[in-house]
């Protein structure tokens, strides 16, 4: 196999399931910052836990995964599907397009944002639906576009727009509600993205 550095990651993920612990090794080291940005506003405990069992449900779901679409999606598919089985042990009936995480009770695993302006915004992305948090963080803090965030949240491209567009407006809705920044929520949308963006290192950073 070549270096790590130029191997893809399917490369990568094709040599962890057969036994090449190194390559195993940099799959994770390329994408913990990653997932521990997607867990860390949302769970208060076992950040660390739900990453490794994130990678090893990768590693071990060798039918599930044919490489037909990105690794990175494929990630994210899975780091979801185990944020909800842990929220459904709290709340069977759990509905991600309605609940919020502050509805669930859960909160960062440790206080995220220095800033004022920081923790509000933080703060209004886990008031709102689970299902928006998660499609405005995708798109905020990794980058990804309606049809990767569509085939993560198991929806059609057009609903993932839709979706994007109304979690910006409960995010303005829910900053507005909390009052907590002035600030935050008299900007424009541009520049409210432009924030949310600059947050991702925040977060990573716990």
């Amino acid at each position: 196999m070549p270096s790590a550095a130029s191997s893809s990651d399917l490369e990568l993920l094709e040599a962890w399931r057969g036994g090449d612990l190194r390559a195993g090794n940099a799959l994770f080291q390329r994408h913990f910052a990653a997932l521990s940005r997607f867990f860390r506003n949302k769970i208060d405990v076992g950040v660390e836990d739900l990453i490794q069992d994130t990678f090893l449900a990768c590693v071990e779901g060798r039918d599930r995964f044919a490489g037909r679409s990105s690794f990175r999606t494929y990630l994210f598919s899975v780091a979801r599907h185990l944020l909800y089985a842990r929220y459904r042990r709290r709340q069977r009936d759990l509905d991600v397009t309605v609940t919020s995480v502050i509805d669930l009770g859960a909160s960062p695993s440790r206080p995220l944002g220095r800033r004022e302006e920081e923790a509000a915004l933080l703060k209004a992305l886990r008031s709102i639906p689970i299902e928006h948090q998660i499609a405005l963080e995708l798109a905020y803090w990794e980058g990804m576009k309606g049809p990767e965030i569509a085939e993560i949240l198991g929806i059609t491209a057009n609903t993932a727009r839709s979706r994007l567009a109304r979690a910006r407006a409960a995010l303005r809705k829910a900053l507005a509600d909390d009052g907590a920044s002035l600030r935050l929520s008299s900007v424009t949308p541009t520049d409210l993205d432009a924030w949310a963006a600059s947050l991702r290192d925040v977060v990573a950073a716990g």
